[in-house]
């Protein structure tokens, strides 16, 4: 079974992608997803940085975005 989103799922993905990329630099960072989700606690925005962020440069490429909401 892949775990590949669909091409309409990925469509909707970017859309998503993009509306929280508020500076449209192609990455989502900390300030960013705390703009968008302001009830989301620092702890979670931590533990997102440590868990999905893989090259580790402190903000979310579209493939990190991607792999972080579809995981099971």
């Amino acid at each position: 079974m892949s775990t590949e989103p669909s091409g309409e799922r990925l469509a909707e993905l970017r859309q998503t992608f993009t509306f929280i990329d508020t500076d449209g630099d192609g990455f989502i960072t900390e300030r960013e997803f705390g703009e968008h989700f302001p009830a989301l606690p620092a702890e979670a925005l931590g533990s997102l940085n440590r868990d999905a962020d893989s090259d580790g440069d402190g903000r979310f490429s579209f493939e990190e975005f991607v792999r972080l909401v579809a995981r099971d």
